[in-house]
């Protein structure tokens, strides 16, 4: 299976989702601008996706993959499909018990998760009430998070990269259905509105594994040695496979105490950047996971250690231009997405701050998701869970002293520095290991990537004060500057990554001709 190919197939539908992503957001920007009820649905739709993340994409899919993969390797398709309906029918069981408890105990949980937010105020009431209805997403997302680990385990990766476009279309209707109606009815609409997709992208993987011939039933639960492992995995996958996740909620309690919008700057800032990390990143994460656990279970080492080499190789490439790009052009790019309507421009300018932030380690994001893997494939979430906590206590720490220089622009540095002390951690734990060496093409090739993005970057910069006119007009002027800027600075890029000999047209073209089945 070519690692291009699979990174292609969720990277292209994953941008199709984010792309969506940006419309929905233009759109939420437009309507409930950066007041009190964009605060209180950002805090109801970040809780139970930062539990998704963690429990069912994050610990479950960390521990669950390699432990299938290996199965099917073992003992075949019927045995894992066994395991995986005992294992759905465990994570259903404890989330439904998780969430009616949460839900039930809601305001009291609002107070540890937000506790900026005033008790009876209305953002803490508008906070409880959308959570409460949003918070069964995270058990539809768990049994996503199980049927698209089965097809990825068969490199099958389309139907679990294009799930998430479902939520992004319902909740621009949602959007549409609230235009001109009040803020607290149109989060009203968006809450129930998550809670619909959650259910809508079941019922799609559902169908996607029926097509590919994989039937997972929900079977009596069973403890047996398979499910015990599966959970002594996932407790310290938890934190290990999740620990972005993490930060950002700890930003989140720290930005309840700042002035009202900052969680709304952190929040919009958080989806810009997420565009690459998801296109690049948690595609290259998601196709590498499953290859290293079938190499390693055939005891082919080699092979693993150049696909976690390419996989480095092809995340820099892509990653590391971007960063810059949002580091130099971050005003012209929130300025186009958001300044409409209700968001001013002064909102626009802090996301922008806060954006600058986040892009100075949206390499260390990637990274994390390329190395992370190199412990899960080997069925080691403990020592990510150890680095986790270490970068954790950092992100806490850096946020509570840089908020007093930077508001929330510190909260966003610090999520970044801490995610730099992740990788490097992960790093030197791996080499030691022995499972991880950089080989001389990546580090041939990352030189010529650092010469190609500063020469975009300067490139950027001259071009960005040569428009700056037209970052003042209408609309589709700044639009269309916007375009002209990320088109050219992509295209000087590629001039010099080829003069550079960071990409090969040759490679390029190979890649592009590979069959699936090589």
């Amino acid at each position: 299976m070519s690692l291009i190919k699979s990174v292609a197939t969720v990277g292209g539908f994953t941008m199709i989702s984010r792309v969506l992503g940006f419309l929905r957001d233009i759109l939420m920007a437009s309507v409930l601008g950066a007041g009190p009820v964009a605060d209180a649905f950002f805090v109801a739709f970040r809780i139970p996706n930062m539990f998704r993340r963690l429990v069912a994409e994050g610990a479950f899919s960390a521990a669950f993959i390699p432990l299938f993969a290996r199965k099917l390797e073992a003992d075949g398709k019927e045995a894992a499909l066994t395991f995986a309906g005992h294992a759905l029918s465990i994570l259903v069981g404890f989330l439904l018990i998780f969430s009616a408890l949460f839900m039930i105990f809601m305001p009291v949980m609002m107070l540890l998760l937000a506790p900026g937010f005033t008790p009876e105020g209305l953002r803490f009431d508008l906070a409880v009430e959308y959570t409460r209805i949003t918070f069964p997403y995270l058990i539809a997302m768990a049994v996503v998070a199980l049927l698209g680990g089965i097809l990825n385990a068969f490199y099958k990766f389309a139907a679990m990269a294009a799930a998430p476009i479902l939520l992004n279309i319902i909740l621009i209707a949602c959007l549409l259905i609230g235009i001109n109606r009040s803020e607290s009815h149109v989060g009203m609409l968006l809450a129930v509105g998550v809670a619909i997709a959650g259910l809508a992208q079941v019922v799609f993987l559902v169908i996607a594994c029926q097509r590919a011939e994989i039937g997972v039933k929900l079977r009596r639960p069973v403890f047996n040695a398979d499910i015990k492992r599966l959970f002594r995995l996932m407790v310290p996958g938890a934190i290990g496979a999740g620990v972005m996740q993490i930060n950002i909620l700890v930003g989140t309690i720290i930005a309840s105490f700042l002035a009202t919008g900052s969680i709304s700057y952190l929040y919009y800032a958080d989806r810009v950047y997420q565009l690459p990390l998801g296109v690049i990143g948690i595609a290259v994460g998601t196709a590498l996971l499953p290859m290293l656990s079938r190499q390693l279970r055939k005891g082919e080492e080699t092979a693993a250690m150049n696909s976690m080499n390419r996989a480095m190789e092809l995340s820099l490439l892509l990653t590391l231009p971007a960063a810059a790009a949002l580091m130099v052009i971050p005003e012209e790019i929130t300025s186009v997405l958001f300044q409409h309507g209700e968001f001013t421009a002064v909102a626009s300018q802090a996301t922008a701050s806060a954006l600058l932030a986040f892009a100075t380690g949206l390499p260390a994001f990637v990274l994390v998701k390329i190395l992370a893997p190199g412990f899960f494939a080997r069925e080691d979430t403990t020592t990510p869970v150890i680095v986790g906590i270490f970068a954790m206590i950092m992100n806490v720490v850096l946020s509570l002293i840089l908020i007093r220089y930077l508001d929330h622009v510190g909260i966003a540095l610090a999520t970044s520095l801490s995610s730099w002390f992740n990788v490097l951690l992960l790093f030197i734990i791996l080499r030691r290991r022995g499972h991880y060496t950089a080989d001389a093409r990546l580090l041939r090739r990352l030189v010529g990537m650092i010469v190609a993005s500063v020469i975009m970057s300067v490139g950027l910069y001259f071009a960005r004060e040569n428009l700056a006119g037209a970052f003042t007009g209408d609309l589709p002027v700044r639009v269309g500057a916007l375009i002209a800027l990320v088109v050219g600075g992509g295209v000087l890029y590629a001039v010099s990554g080829i003069l550079t000999g960071t990409a090969r047209l040759q490679e390029i073209k190979s890649m592009l001709k590979r069959r699936p089945e090589a």
